[in-house]
């Protein structure tokens, strides 16, 4: 045995300097993530049995893991293939996602594959496949309308140390309803013009103290892909029915590809150094032969902070245009791809939690809303312990009046903020509704790859009980019929191993 062993020993060697050539320099990446979640109210309403904790087929306390496994093949500077795969979020005890007794869930998902190529004899690198693809923000580090993983062919070429260029083909949709006719007798495919297809440009400027990039994008929208909301191809796609429409149909058949065009400039100044001045200005618009389905607006973004030894304090605000009280004339709100990012303004309000945490209570995205935040970012006195303190107040920038009119089908339905298939992403605020949020994040470094978080966030929240907004009870719009508005809170608790 010993012998035999030796011989495969042997010829694996002599193989691999027969081939050194052409080897392949592989690179593993991955993360744990064992996070635990305790709080109440997360639509603001009253917790109770049939409720629960308020956070979407949640307890009140949950336990969940999340596993990220990324494996590079390179061959060269100019030539390697990435996969990146990713296990969970699983439940403990939750049969569905593999954390129930016995295990053995099947919850592999394919995050990112791409491969990484130069074009001969040029600095022009490509990428090809499944990627993360975000569009430039400077204040909140996550963009708004689009932040990722879609399937794309993208384009990156520095001129000189000054200028470059980014440009992408992007593939949101296509397909998802299936090569069949539901109607009999037919010649109309589900499939038909069901594709989304986004271009983009985007021309990084880099000079001493100062960063901008302007940037536009272009999207082509199939009229079947909105007939596919009880399909609900993936995840995406409800923040995609949530972002690219006005949330209201008229009579008008669809039978034409929808058109949305998006533009920005977005930058920061450095110049003044520890002093950092920050902007992200944005405008969308999303047009469809149904008007009504109709949607345009713009969001801007502020912020100014000073680092210091101990830590860098910081001020921001941000305005989104909101609906007018008109709701046959479509939405005034900045249309939204998928802003599933790291909101730095906000670890619970909106998307902003870095693990697996609770999120995004009020919305996905900023659209819609306008605020004013102050925080402590990264103050530590002690080594490797952080902690960052947020106190953001803000309001919706939604016309009153169309509280009433806020439905699932159509504008003469009860006023329901939270249905599944509206584009409310979740909560929908009108200039009459404000909110408090405060939140304390502090992170522990105990070994070089090892990091403990605990994150605590409150958000309280005064709705307009007016008559001509929400109502005696603006509850029953949010929370089932709930008997009043309760502050939400959360107390996160998570163990991240990194390498």
């Amino acid at each position: 045995m010993k012998k035999l062993m030796t011989l495969a020993l042997a010829a694996a060697m002599m193989l691999g300097a027969a081939t050194g050539a052409s080897a392949i320099d592989f690179k593993a990446k991955g993360q744990w993530i064992m996070s635990f979640d305790y709080g109440m109210h997360g639509n603001f309403g009253e917790s109770k049995a049939k409720n629960n904790s308020g956070f979407k087929n949640e307890d009140e306390f949950e336990a969940r893991q999340r596993v990220r496994l990324q494996l590079d093949a390179v061959a060269s500077e100019a030539l390697s293939g990435t996969v990146f795969f990713e296990i969970g979020d699983q439940v403990w005890g939750d049969n569905d996602n593999g954390g129930a007794l016995g295990a053995d869930g099947k919850v592999v998902e394919l995050k990112r594959a791409y491969i990484d190529w130069m074009v001969p004899q040029t600095d022009l690198k490509v990428r090809m496949g499944i990627q993360g693809i975000a569009l430039p923000s400077f204040t909140t580090n996550a963009s708004q309308i689009m932040d990722d993983d879609v399937a794309a062919i993208s384009l990156n070429y520095q001129f000189n140390e000054n200028v470059g260029l980014t440009a992408f083909w992007a593939r949101p949709y296509n397909d998802n309803a299936g090569y069949k006719s539901s109607d009999a007798g037919s010649t109309k495919w589900d499939n038909y013009m069901d594709n989304m297809d986004m271009f983009a440009v985007l021309l990084p400027l880099t000079f001493d103290g100062v960063k901008v990039t302007p940037w536009v994008m272009y999207a082509a929208m199939g009229p079947g892909m909105f007939d596919n909301f009880e399909k609900a191809p993936g995840n995406a796609w409800g923040r995609a029915s949530a972002g690219m429409i006005s949330g209201f149909k008229g009579t008008d058949w669809n039978d034409s590809y929808g058109n949305a065009f998006w533009a920005g400039v977005t930058g920061e100044v450095t110049y003044w150094d520890p002093f950092r001045i920050a902007w992200d200005v944005n405008y969308g618009s999303a047009s469809y032969e149904d008007q009504k389905m109709n949607r345009e607006g713009w969001l801007a973004s502020l912020l100014l902070e000073y680092k210091l030894d101990w830590g860098t304090p910081g001020l921001y605000g941000w305005y989104g245009s909101g609906d007018d009280s008109n709701p046959k004339n479509g939405s005034e709100r900045m249309p939204v791809v998928s802003a599933n990012g790291n909101n730095g303004f906000s670890n619970f309000a909106f998307n902003g939690n870095p693990y697996i945490a609770r999120e995004g209570v009020l919305g996905t995205n900023m659209t819609g809303t306008w605020g004013i935040g102050a925080r402590l970012k990264d103050v530590s006195f002690l080594e490797d312990l952080k902690h960052t303190l947020r106190v953001n107040f803000m309001g919706g920038t939604n016309a009153p009046k169309m509280a009433k009119y806020v439905s699932h089908t159509s504008f003469k339905a009860p006023a329901s903020v939270t249905q599944y298939g509206t584009s409310y992403d979740p909560m929908y605020l009108t200039t009459g509704d404000t909110a408090l949020e405060i939140g304390l994040t502090n992170t522990y470094k105990m070994y070089d790859n090892f990091t403990v978080m605990l994150d605590a966030a409150y958000i309280a929240l005064w709705l307009d009980d007016s008559r001509s907004t929400w109502g005696k009870n603006p509850m029953a719009n949010f929370a089932k019929g709930g008997d009043g508005v309760y502050d939400a809170w959360n107390v996160n608790l998570s163990f991240v191993y990194s390498f």
